[in-house]
């Protein structure tokens, strides 16, 4: 096991399926781990920013569209993390440039500054969250 999937493995045991259950035991940790509001940024592109990454729509509608829509380019206040009933967190964040909140999946987020403990505990969902 690498460090990471040890570090998943502490807070998830050996029942470390990716299920609705095992992202609220996952929720536990992370509000007891995580300092708040925390700076956090896109892993990747949103799902609704692809046709724009990827080609296809036009630049200024993309531009447009990030006014009211939360973009992996953005920094945001990591304010709170909620349950749901998928296997996947959601993120209550606020946009620092305007202070608009948004409610997305916690498992597309990663901290802003690498050095932070927050960094590596963030990752680690990310990680479970995709190999598991």
């Amino acid at each position: 096991m690498d460090k990471s999937e040890q570090r998943i493995h502490a807070v998830l045991g050996d029942d470390n399926e990716r299920t609705p259950k095992n992202a609220r035991r996952y929720l536990a940790h992370l509000k007891k781990h995580l300092s708040f509001p925390l700076r956090v940024t896109g892993i990747e592109d949103f799902p609704w920013e692809e046709p724009c990454v990827l080609g296809g729509w036009d630049r200024n509608e993309y531009e447009e569209m990030k006014k009211t829509n939360p973009s992996y380019t953005d920094k945001f206040d990591l304010i709170d993390i909620l349950d749901s009933e998928s296997d996947d967190l959601i993120a209550k964040i606020r946009r620092v440039s305007d202070g608009q909140t948004f409610q997305m999946e916690f498992s597309w987020l990663r901290c802003v500054d690498k050095r932070s403990p927050d960094y590596v505990t963030l990752n680690d969902y990310s990680v479970w969250h995709v190999i598991y």
